[in-house]
């Protein structure tokens, strides 16, 4: 699907999808317990790829549609698979799944898209394999199709930390179903923090006790995941949220107002966007009490940001610089390269087709803003959800048509992001291919 989206002006209500990295942990969760309801989750192609990963381990997840879905779990005793899990373009997917797998008396086996096949997971499979499990990849490249099981029998572990948070939060999860448990000792700095805390605060609601420590993390052995009394609830993805409060600083009402619902507080790194763009001279209010963000269109100016434990934000960011004036410089962000794309370099080949000055480095990223004004024209989404939305950020504020192609990716996190955009005055048309 095409979509075509030309200058618009923001006014209006606006509501934040549930996030997708809590959606992910706590179905997970549930398919580790006995049995839970995870209310107001994220329906979304990623999600819904955990969901299957969970029944093909035994569980079972009832998911009528409405604001819950009700999960009968495997009770931290995974069964061997069936047939083989497909996880798609989801890499927390496989990731968690991955480590979960390692878990089974015989063998699961993994794959993915394309795009997924690509993407590296040596660092788990060899710390799996470290823990005692079967643990390969088919191609002996650290890369997916992957083949797992057979349990754990050791302890302690080493990991890197600056690869991807996925995989320590996958063995985080894994752990308390282990005897003896297990310490994850961190071999790099750890990148994407936040991402790891969110995990930890799940295991919390599920009553699993992590214990950080010098050198990483400790998860006691033979602990249970309880369900939460009241079963638990996923807060609003600020992952998302960033491209709407982008979309209403750099494209709304004169005089007007765009409001984001759904806005909770939680341990999402990417709340930081909010700071960026105040830092930005953006006017943003969030009201924490009704999960309420609101902002107003300003004059913006370029920026320096750090994006190691919030590596979602570099498309974000990337699109704002563009139309910010002077230069805005994205740092530390060499491990957003391994995401569904490189995003750094999509980001800078796409930005650039659109009239925007941007120089690539290896580990970061400068966006030359007003020194060119942004012009319509034809972009890839490069497969990638991310990709796609902030490119549509960037189209909203320029001054011409843009088309973007590739914009069915957006199912991946967001899929009513068009309709929500529209709602508030967004000129967006989707082209939906002709059936051959």
């Amino acid at each position: 699907m095409d979509v075509i989206v030309s200058e618009s002006r923001l006014s209006g209500t606006v509501q934040a999808p549930p996030s997708k990295s809590y959606t992910h942990r706590a179905i997970l969760a549930g398919g580790y317990s006995e049995q839970t309801t995870v209310y107001t989750p994220l329906r979304s192609a990623d999600t819904r790829a955990t969901m299957r990963a969970v029944e093909a381990f035994g569980g079972t997840v009832n998911d009528e549609g409405d604001d819950s879905v009700m999960i009968q779990g495997f009770n931290s005793n995974p069964t061997v698979p069936s047939s083989i899990i497909r996880c798609d373009n989801s890499g927390t997917t496989m990731r968690l799944t991955t480590a979960c797998s390692a878990l089974v008396d015989g063998l699961a086996v993994l794959t993915g898209d394309e795009s997924l096949r690509s993407r590296p997971q040596g660092p788990l499979l060899e710390a799996l394999s470290t823990l005692g499990a079967t643990a390969v990849s088919t191609r002996e490249n650290g890369q997916a199709p992957l083949v797992v099981g057979g349990g754990i029998d050791g302890d302690t572990v080493s990991i890197p930390g600056d690869v991807s948070s996925q995989f320590i939060t996958a063995l985080l999860m894994m752990s308390p179903a282990t005897e003896s448990g297990l310490s994850i000792n961190l071999s790099t700095e750890l990148k994407s923090a936040p991402y790891v805390d969110i995990t930890t605060e799940v295991l919390s609601a599920f009553d699993i006790e992590v214990r950080k420590t010098e050198m990483g993390f400790t998860v006691p052995g033979g602990q249970s995941y309880r369900t939460p009394e009241r079963g638990y609830t996923v807060p609003g993805d600020f992952s998302s949220i960033s491209y709407l409060v982008a979309a209403g600083t750099v494209a709304g009402a004169v005089d007007g107002t765009m409001q984001i619902k759904n806005a909770q507080k939680s341990a999402q790194g990417d709340t930081a966007i909010f700071g960026i763009l105040d830092g930005m001279g953006a006017a943003i209010e969030w009201d924490k009490s009704t999960a309420t963000a609101s902002v107003e269109p300003r004059p913006l100016t370029g920026t320096t940001v750090d994006v190691s434990d919030t590596p979602d934000l570099l498309p974000t960011v990337a699109a704002v610089g563009a139309l910010a004036d002077g230069t805005t410089i994205i740092e530390n962000c060499e491990h957003v390269r391994y995401k569904e794309t490189d995003r750094v370099s999509a980001m800078a080949t796409e930005l650039q087709k659109l009239g925007a000055q941007v120089t690539e480095h290896q580990d970061s990223l400068e966006i030359h803003g007003g020194k060119t004004t942004l012009a319509g024209g034809t972009v890839s989404g490069h497969g990638d959800h991310r990709v796609v939305m902030a490119l549509t950020v960037a189209a909203l504020g320029s001054g011409e048509t843009t088309r973007i192609s590739g914009a069915e990716h957006v199912d991946v996190s967001f899929p009513e992001f068009f309709t929500q955009l529209s709602r508030v005055g967004a000129a967006i048309e989707q082209q939906h291919e002709s059936p051959k």
